[in-house]
Formats: C-alpha cells, structure tokens, sequence
C-alpha cells in the first residue's frame, strides 16, 4: 500500500508542493487571492473578456431561456440551439466545414485521438505538448514516440522509422509553457509526405494570433489540407469555458461516433454557449485587443532586457522567467506575492527538470502603469531571492 504520506513530504522537500488559492471575484488584471488584493499576472485570460459586460449579459440571458444546466450529453437531449449555433459560428471562424463543442480540452484532445487512431497504429509528439495531448498519445494504445521540441528533421526520421497502419502527429500550436511557436508550415509539409495526420492543439494561439484572431494557423497560412485536425479552447481568450474540434465533414462525424469523451458525458450549459457567442463576436469586432496585447509584450520584454532578466525567447503573451532551481522559482513568487503581484511558479513535472520558471501572462487590459510595476517587483525579488 503506498505511503501517501511520505509522498507528500517528498513533494514539499523538493518544493514541488502545489497549494490553491482562493479567488474572490472575477477575472482581471487587480484581484483579491486568499483574502489580499493582488494584482495579477498568471491568468489565461489574455484579451480580457471573461468579465467583458457584452458576455456576462449573454449568460444572464442564456441562463434565462436555457436554465442552469443542460441536462444530458449531446447525443440524448443536451445539444441545444445556443451549442449548435455556436459551433455553426466556431466553423465559419476557422474556415473548416464544421466544429464540434467538447466539455474541456483535455477532454477533447483524449476524444480526438482515441477516435482516430488505436492499436497497431503510431502517434508522434512534440516533447513540451500539453499533458492532455501527451496522455491522450498513451492512452489511445498506440505506438507513442516523442520528438525533441520543434525538430522536424527528428520528427521526420521518427516518422520514417515506424510503421502502422494510420500514424498522427500531435503538437501544440503555441507551447503553454514557454509560449514559443511550433513550427507549424515545415511540421505540415513532414507530416503530408509520410502519409501522417497532424493535429494542432491551438489553445494559446486561438483569439490572440492572427489578423482576425484565428491563431496560430491563420498567423502561418495554414488551413484544412495542411492541418486536418484543430483543436481550440474557450477559457483562455474566449474567456468562457469548453473546447471544440474543428475539421471535416467526416471528421466531425466520426467524432460524434466514436470519441467517447464526446459521447459519455454531460454537454456543458447552453447558457455558456451563449457567452461564448458574445466573446466570439468580440474577438472578430475588437482587434484593436490583439494589437494592445503586443504593445504590452514588447513593453515587457524591452523592460525585461534594460534590467537583465532572463525570459524565454516568447512573442505570445506567455512569458516565461526563467529560473532554474526549484526553490528559487518559488521564493521568488512568494516575494512577488509580499509585494502584491501573483506570479505562479511553474515546476517539474509540468516543465523538464532543471526549467523551473515564472510564467508570467499578460492581458489586454493589463495598464502600462502594471506591467512597470510587475518589472520593477521582479527587479527587487531578484536581489531578495538567493541564486535567482
């Protein structure tokens, strides 16, 4: 019987403990974290929409014609107006025939995978994608290979090497944790020549990258024949909730047939649907939000440099500090948080070991006044913390 205990003491020894903290209110840049008013720079929130009025005004209004829940998963009696809609919407605004909503991400890339691939078949991954695509690679059964992070020529020979009868190629469009693009054209142009799917999971690019918003694909020129198989979320840009996939004809349904992720749950609330209509039409009508949240990356990293801090090379609103040491990484957030700024400490095994980092997002409605105040708090910690 394992020893739950010891490993819990293990895990606070190697400062890789995870605590929560208690949120009072909504989402933005000044919030109040366990009881403290913090001003805040760890939320995925990054066009600043999940407490946009023109959204909280959509579930007021989808929570009175649809109720709080919906009932059953999509294939029973759950799949409402607001949900159709709203994928009818997600389809045109990727430029692919059709979408398909998920309760979660995480839900929606293990659906995907264990839909088109299984036994004797093989799945190649980026080493840094998300944890959801990396078990969804295991858990489908499949042949799993990693390839070193955004090698294509290695991802090429791993390609050539394995057999099967479908192969697919898993990677994030923008990496989570170090906010670096894949390379997305040359991974498409591999994938194509061995005969391979290739699944973007575009969690981070959706609504931030791109013209109209349309992440990291649109930013790329990519499309249906070069990525057969999009995944967004709702939480991050959106602001909402849920996730969807967005693809064929005969994607999508084989998707409703077969991914049981799909199938065997709960739909998430149609009221939410609606939300995510407004935040939609705010994405495509606002770019002006896409624009500002550049101006405050370039503004930090230009900051970060006149001061010698370290970052990731990143263009996205994930910029993440590197540090190194466990401890480090998290004396320094405790000593942002004394000055009221919550910065989370990023660790093993969310990232490789040795990586420890502060992964420090921004938002568009994010003042020029906060991120010089948020460098000048790293500037301190820094010479408070010991070997940051």
């Amino acid at each position: 019987m394992r020893d739950l205990d010891a490993e819990l003491r293990r895990r606070h020894e190697s400062h890789l403990y995870r605590t929560r903290r208690v949120v009072d209110g909504p989402q933005g840049p000044e919030m109040v974290v366990d009881g403290q008013p913090c001003l805040t720079f760890c939320s995925n929130d990054y066009l600043g929409l999940a407490n946009h009025a023109d959204v909280r005004a959509a579930l007021a209004r989808g929570l009175e014609r649809y109720g709080a829940g919906s009932g059953a998963a999509h294939l029973v009696n759950g799949h409402s107006a607001a949900h159709h809609a709203l994928e009818e919407e997600l389809a045109e605004f990727t430029g692919r025939p059709r979408a398909l909503l998920f309760s979660t991400g995480y839900m929606a890339n293990l659906g995907v995978v264990s839909a088109l691939i299984g036994a004797g078949d093989s799945v190649f991954e980026d080493r840094l994608n998300h944890a959801s695509l990396l078990d969804a690679g295991v858990l489908s059964r499949a042949r799993f290979a990693r390839y070193r992070h955004a090698d294509t020529a290695h991802l090429a020979r791993q390609l050539a090497l394995r057999g099967g009868a479908q192969k697919l190629v898993l990677t994030d469009g923008v990496f989570s944790m170090d906010g670096d693009l894949a390379p997305l054209p040359e991974l498409a142009r591999v994938a194509q020549q061995a005969g391979a799917w290739l699944m973007v999971d575009d969690a981070h690019g959706l609504g931030v990258l791109g013209e109209g918003g349309g992440g990291s694909l649109e930013a790329m020129g990519l499309g249906l024949q070069q990525v057969p198989v999009l995944m967004g979320t709702l939480g991050k840009a959106f602001g909402t909730f849920g996730a969807f996939v967005a693809g064929s004809e005969a994607l999508i349904e084989t998707l409703i047939q077969s991914a049981r992720s799909y199938i065997y749950t709960t739909a998430s609330p149609a009221a939410v649907a609606e939300a995510t209509r407004a935040s939609l039409r705010l994405i495509r009508q606002q770019p002006w939000r896409r624009l500002r949240l550049q101006e405050l990356i370039r503004r930090f990293r230009r900051g970060a440099e006149q001061v010698g801090l370290r970052l990731a090379a990143s263009t996205t609103p994930i910029q993440p500090l590197m540090i190194g040491d466990n401890a480090a990484a998290v004396a320094m957030s405790v000593e942002l948080l004394r000055q009221g700024i919550l910065v989370s400490a990023i660790r093993p095994p969310t990232v490789p070991s040795g990586t420890a980092r502060l992964r420090v997002t921004l938002s568009a409605t994010h003042s020029d006044e906060q991120v010089d105040r948020l460098l000048s708090a790293l500037e301190k910690a820094r010479r408070v913390v010991p070997s940051s």
